[in-house]
């Protein structure tokens, strides 16, 4: 017998666990898993990125309101004249805020603000609330590309049923 360790991320135990049993030349496979307690930090709920040239803030609220489709969008007053470094979490991501400031962002676009976590911006950088389906109606479709591409023989439909209950005017 041999002895293999091995580190994985925490979301691929149930494929490696599946591999493992499907593989073993026994009926009962010997494994322990020790969990590590450490952060994967490639993965997480949001994301950062530079835009390629910087852009005027009424230009990019303009920009933001249009591409998501949103019926208002809500934000704090503007730090800067002009937005270049951009945090994004779809859903309800004020718990990001911090780590938003912390990754030097001039705008953190996310969704379901409350009112007293719009002071939490400290004047550090723009929030832009743009409203919580708004922040992840395309995911549908990126989820209908992957299955699609990953599954090419099933027969997929995706939904064109609107599951926004907040209507604007």
């Amino acid at each position: 017998e041999e002895r293999i360790e091995v580190i994985y991320p925490d979301y691929l135990e149930g494929k490696i666990l599946q591999a493992l049993h499907s593989s073993h030349p026994y009926e009962e496979v010997a494994y322990d898993i020790y969990p590590l307690k450490n952060k994967f930090t490639q993965t997480g709920s949001g994301i950062c990125g530079d835009l390629k040239a910087e852009i005027e803030i009424y230009a990019f609220l303009k920009l933001v309101k249009e591409r998501f489709n949103a019926g208002m969008i809500r934000y704090t007053n503007p730090v800067k004249a002009k937005i270049k470094k951009i945090a994004v979490c779809g859903g309800s991501g004020s718990f990001l805020l911090k780590d938003a400031i912390a990754a030097g962002a001039d705008a953190f676009i996310t969704a379901d603000f409350k009112y007293h976590q719009f002071f939490d911006a400290d004047n550090n950088l723009i929030i832009i609330d743009i409203g919580h389906y708004e922040s992840e109606q395309f995911t549908s479709q990126l989820l209908f590309d992957y299955l699609q591409q990953k599954f090419p023989t099933f027969a997929l439909v995706l939904s064109k049923t609107k599951t926004n209950p907040i209507n604007y005017c």
